[in-house]
């Protein structure tokens, strides 16, 4: 399959040349119902409606210093040649390091807990596998954030994915505190796609993945998008969860605190919505990023 083939049913074009637009969204956010899952009803409405949903104390304090503990061993020794490591652009520290449900028994089990698993199914309609994992580093004083971005965007452009089938779960391993670099999301905005400009540069990953710099929307879509949704921030103690939808806009500013801010990252994409060949790029990225082996998850 070439690019021009996948472009033709392409329903969120994007990466263009002209001035980019708002699209609005063709497809649910919740495709399940209240009998799919642990949710209920009113849960799924709302996550309709805003396109996220905290679960607090999804795990308990025991399991968070377990999966803590973890996350130290795992950023620790020498990590020089695996692309799986990202590291801060000014600093040299560990930043993310992806592809952790295939390299950790601890996070392989985590992705298939009950908790877990039946919310992304429920959500998403479907069996499900997952798209992406990473544990994500925000030290005190040197973590640095996030600009706002939709994920769905460099999923379709660098990826393949055809639709906005997916959902995140970033499990909090540290307390979120309003001022130690809490995800910020628009309520709302995931029935909104943003077209971004620019052509996708080649392994544009080994540079987005520390600072991104194509797919990103303009301050002037920003502006218009806040003023429409408004900006809620996760906070809450460690052990909670937030579960999002891949298209909702969402950004982290620098940690500047003493308080780190670290999460195990799961993004789970329905069997029925199988990557393809990129839409906006030459290649696709590499499997630790998005993963293409679509088998159903079993607990």
């Amino acid at each position: 399959m070439t690019l021009t083939d996948t472009r033709v049913d392409d329903s969120y074009p994007t990466r263009i040349t002209g001035k980019p637009e708002h699209l609005p969204r063709t497809h649910p956010t919740v495709w399940g119902t209240e009998a799919d899952g642990p949710l209920d009803a009113a849960t799924l409405a709302n996550h309709e409606t805003r396109g996220y949903t905290v679960v607090d104390q999804l795990l308990s304090p025991g399991e968070v210093q377990t999966y803590w503990q973890e996350l130290v061993r795992m950023s620790s020794g020498d990590h020089s040649g695996d692309e799986r490591v990202i590291t801060e652009a000014k600093t040299g520290e560990v930043r993310s390091i992806f592809d952790v449900h295939e390299t950790n028994e601890l996070i392989a089990e985590l992705v298939r807990d009950p908790r877990v698993l039946d919310r992304a199914r429920q959500i998403l309609g479907s069996e499900v596998y997952i798209h992406q994992s990473r544990v994500n580093y925000m030290p005190g004083f040197k973590g640095t954030g996030f600009y706002w971005h939709s994920d769905f965007e460099t999923w379709h452009a660098e990826d393949g994915m055809p639709v906005p089938r997916a959902v995140s779960c970033s499990i909090a391993l540290t307390d979120n505190y309003p001022f130690n670099g809490g995800l910020m999301v628009m309520p709302g905005s995931q029935r909104t796609f943003v077209q971004c400009a620019g052509e996708t540069p080649e392994d544009n990953y080994k540079s987005s993945l520390k600072e991104q710099r194509v797919g990103v929307p303009s301050e002037e879509d920003i502006t218009s998008l806040a003023a429409e949704y408004g900006i809620d921030q996760f906070t809450g103690q460690a052990g909670s969860a937030l579960w999002f939808d891949s298209n909702v806009m969402h950004g982290s500013s620098n940690n500047i605190t003493p308080y780190p801010r670290s999460n195990i990252f799961l993004v789970f994409n329905s069997v029925e919505n199988a990557l393809r060949e990129p839409y906006a790029a030459i290649e696709p990225r590499p499997a630790f990023i998005a993963g293409r082996d679509s088998t159903p998850l079993s607990r």
